[in-house]
């Protein structure tokens, strides 16, 4: 699954630059995360950077996004333009 970014948010602006796809940005009130380009940092890291930071745990897998672990690998190697194998 993609993850989402709820209400909770306090802005505290630590999760941005942990994302290595920039798949967090700025929102009108709080950040937000393009599923389109989150992989829960498969392919780069063991766990979401995003939620080790997080200090109010506010971060979530998004219920509209279901994906499992061989499609967010997927994902991860068009983003980087790598073909499998």
């Amino acid at each position: 699954m993609a993850l989402l970014i709820t209400n909770e948010c306090i802005n505290c602006d630590v999760c941005e630059p942990e994302c290595p796809n920039g798949a967090i940005s700025e929102g009108e009130l709080i950040y937000r995360i393009d599923p389109g380009y989150c992989t829960e940092c498969v392919g780069h890291y063991g766990e979401p950077q995003c939620l080790k930071v997080c200090p109010v745990e506010c971060i979530i897998h998004d219920p509209d996004h279901p994906e499992d672990r061989e499609a967010l690998q997927r994902k991860y190697l068009r983003l980087t333009a790598r073909a499998p194998g």
